[in-house]
């Protein structure tokens, strides 16, 4: 009679403490987490922008500066803690900061104020030879890693991970730089800021890449694709064409990548207007509803893979 009280009681209190766990393991599913670009919305204040974050489904704000926003420029203008109350009124997280004038070097000073918005991200470009030999990349990646470890030791500090975005004639430019990227990077506040806008020439190569870097390398992804109108003036829906669903890329092998790492970073839908600074709609709803039709085309192909 004891003996059966005894399994009775083990099978009615251990089971139903690993089941729960497991079944929400398998049956999670994988998500996007985005962040609205101000630089969309070009030279407008942030009190037009802010409204519009929770719109397009972001769960915050990438905050740019010029040549491309004005917005960094404002909070300066208004002050840290002014712009910090400005975006608690809102309910808007300020989520990434991207700093490309500071360079990678040059990043320290943005950092407490990114983690004072309660950041987690700061985008910024490499640095380097332009587009060095394949042969070369090895020992360029790991010095160039070697100078990161301060700035992203005091990223750490912060709370904080460096993106460092693979963008044309940079040391981090190229598929073998990424890969070497992937696999001499050892800091867990140093990442790459996954750009398909300059790997046009290696489409095909995209999702390996990912897979590569896997998530722990991979803090921030843009869905941006290569077009015309990021370098010169053409029709407003040609320059369009660098959204998703606006132009040819299939993106649903790159988010079955994402998914299949496991990403839990940021993404982005970005463009590049011609010239740079200006919104690239003339209305902040005609900019979020493209971004939203941007967005509804990326988890179309999500629920593909």
């Amino acid at each position: 009679m004891n003996r059966r009280h005894a399994l009775k009681t083990l099978a009615t209190s251990a089971v139903p403490v690993a089941v729960p766990a497991l079944v929400t393991a398998q049956t999670a599913p994988f998500t996007l987490q985005y962040v609205l670009s101000s630089a969309m919305y070009g030279d407008m204040k942030l009190a037009e922008i802010l409204p519009e974050v929770a719109k397009t489904g972001a769960i915050g704000l990438d905050l740019w500066g010029k040549p491309h926003g004005t917005q960094r420029e404002e909070v300066e203008a208004m002050g840290i803690e002014t712009a910090a109350k400005l975006f608690d009124k809102a309910g808007v997280k300020v989520a990434v900061s991207t700093r490309y004038p500071l360079g990678c070097f040059g990043l320290q000073p943005e950092m407490p104020v990114l983690k004072r918005f309660g950041g987690k991200v700061l985008v910024c470009g490499s640095s380097g030879p332009k587009d060095p030999k394949p042969a070369e990349v090895q020992t360029l990646m790991k010095d160039f890693l070697e100078k990161m470890k301060p700035h992203a030791d005091a990223a750490a500090n912060h709370g904080l991970v460096i993106a460092i975005e693979n963008h044309s004639s940079q040391l981090l430019s190229s598929p073998e730089s990424i890969r070497s990227f992937a696999e001499l990077n050892r800091h867990p506040a140093l990442g790459v800021a996954f750009a398909p806008h300059h790997l046009h020439a290696n489409i095909d190569q995209i999702p390996s890449l990912i897979r590569a870097l896997g998530k722990k390398n991979l803090p921030f992804f843009y869905f941006q694709e290569h077009g015309i109108g990021s370098q010169q003036k053409v029709a407003k829906e040609i320059e369009l064409q660098q959204l998703p669903g606006r132009g040819p890329l299939d993106y649903t092998p790159i988010v079955g990548a994402l998914k299949e790492i496991e990403f839990n970073g940021f993404v982005e839908i970005f463009m590049h207007p011609t010239p740079r600074g200006v919104p690239i709609l003339p209305t902040a709803t005609e900019i979020t509803d493209v971004i939203n039709e941007s967005r509804d085309s990326i988890e179309k192909c999500l629920s593909r893979v």
